[in-house]
């Protein structure tokens, strides 16, 4: 199975847009509710976490595992691509939606000035200003940090004067820091829930680009040019979910998340 690991639920997003470009894979989806979110997390346990989530996708049968979070393709893909898969894992992978993401950014710009919302342990990693400025060096990158969105979106209110007031102030304040700013990435899979709000308030010559449609098509390019992944890869379109919490509202709120029903099944890691 393609494993798809965040967490929390932002990877909901990711994953049914990858299941909607590729669906005739089978899916493997683990949100480490429980320990949610990383964004305020240390390196080191947001290293742990993560690995403990991958871990547990390979024991499940994954041959691939996305870290379909900002925060883990941050601050722990590298060390479990470089250190742990060539000693424990030689023939799985795991991928991030970083640099996916930011090889496509630079294409939507004009004034070559973007804007990066994420959770504070993205910006504080720099991960999206190391990436971007590798394709082009002429980038001006701003990243922002943008901790009152995850908690707002997952109460559940999309239309919440508080969302509101949130985004206002937040493009108010990417744009003081630059207001040459003419693309805006939602470096966060929990910020296209509320893609369609953030619209409605962002300037309209500022592009919006959300990772779930890059991420798909990224994925797609890549099983085509490694076929030795892809005929281990079932093909019979199943959907697994599974979540370390107990609490009630993840399934409603994963529900919420994915736009339709969710069997989840709790595992601990």
């Amino acid at each position: 199975m393609i494993g798809i690991f965040d967490s929390g639920f932002g990877g909901l997003t990711i994953l049914k847009a990858v299941a909607n470009t590729l669906p005739q894979y089978s899916y493997i989806y683990l949100g480490d509710n429980k320990r949610a979110p990383y964004g305020s997390k240390s390196d080191a346990e947001i290293y742990q976490y993560t690995l403990e989530g991958v871990e547990a996708l390979f024991a499940r049968g994954a041959q691939l595992v996305i870290l379909a979070c900002n925060t883990s393709s941050a601050v722990a893909l590298r060390k479990i691509q470089q250190e742990v898969l060539p000693i424990k894992y030689p023939h799985r992978k795991v991928l991030g939606i970083i640099i996916p993401t930011a090889e496509e950014s630079d294409t939507f710009s004009q004034t070559k000035h973007i804007g990066v919302w994420a959770t504070q342990a993205t910006v504080s990693s720099k991960a999206y200003t190391t990436e971007m400025l590798k394709i082009d060096p002429n980038l001006h990158i701003t990243e922002l940090p943008c901790s009152l969105l995850v908690p707002l979106i997952e109460a559940g209110n999309k239309e919440s004067t508080e969302i509101t007031q949130a985004i206002n102030g937040y493009i108010k304040a990417l744009l003081k820091k630059d207001e040459l700013i003419d693309t805006l990435i939602l470096g966060c899979t929990h910020y296209p829930i509320i893609e369609s709000e953030i619209r409605d308030i962002l300037p309209t010559h500022i592009c919006l680009i959300t990772q779930g449609k890059i991420i798909a098509k990224k994925l797609e390019i890549y099983l085509a040019k490694h076929p030795e992944i892809d005929h281990l890869l079932q093909k019979q379109s199943g959907r697994i979910f599974l979540t370390t919490s107990t609490d009630e509202d993840v399934k409603r709120i994963a529900d919420y998340f994915y736009g339709s029903l969710v069997g989840l099944e709790m595992v601990v890691l």
